[in-house]
């Protein structure tokens, strides 16, 4: 009687598969009103214009957004893990709950975003202008905050851990009840420094 090796068989299949869905996702945005929910894992967006797009729940993991232009676009509970958003316009972005995990976000204007709610774990946010942007409750554990520009930025309960803020404009910050380095919740003064 033969036997079969059927595990690396399903293995190959199922690869297979997620390359074919990924590589052949509608990566068409003509339709600006038809881009709420839309699934664009991995799509090609660079310098895209998407000034004010209701992106809302939309799938772009992987994507390329660099230099996007993203004002005012509703990315509320959007994916973009994985997603290069790097130098792309989020001036007012509605970002609250979107899944920003590894997204790289450097060089990125962000000047009054909404990102309430939002998982920033593990992004870069070198050189990113978050002036004004409010990041209440936002988790950014992991997160590389160097040169960043959080003038006025709203970073009530956000957690903070494993986060160096050396280097970092503050002032005028609210970083009360924020979770710092090791883990201690209180309020910190304009340089983070716990008070």
């Amino acid at each position: 009687m033969k036997t079969f090796k059927i595990y690396p068989l399903i293995i190959v299949l199922f690869f297979s598969l997620s390359v074919f869905n990924t590589a052949h996702a509608d990566c068409n945005i003509n339709d600006k009103s038809a881009l709420k929910g839309k699934d664009l894992t991995g799509c090609d967006l660079q310098n895209a214009d998407l000034y004010r797009t209701n992106l809302y729940r939309a799938n772009l993991e992987g994507a390329n957004l660099s230099e996007a232009n993203l004002e005012g676009a509703n990315l509320g509970g959007a994916v973009l893990s994985n997603a290069d958003l790097s130098n792309a316009d989020l001036d007012y972005a509605d970002l609250r709950g979107a899944n920003l995990v590894h997204a790289n976000l450097e060089r990125a204007d962000l000047w009054g975003a909404n990102l309430e709610g939002a998982n920033l774990v593990h992004a870069d946010l070198r050189d990113a202008d978050l002036s004004g942007a409010d990041l209440k409750r936002a988790d950014l554990r992991g997160t590389n905050l160097r040169g960043a520009n959080l003038v006025g930025a709203d970073l009530w309960k956000a957690n903070l851990e494993g986060v160096s803020l050396q280097g970092v404009s503050l002032e005028g910050a609210n970083l009360t009840y924020a979770t710092w380095v090791d883990g201690r919740t209180c309020r910190y003064d304009s340089i983070g420094k716990c008070l």
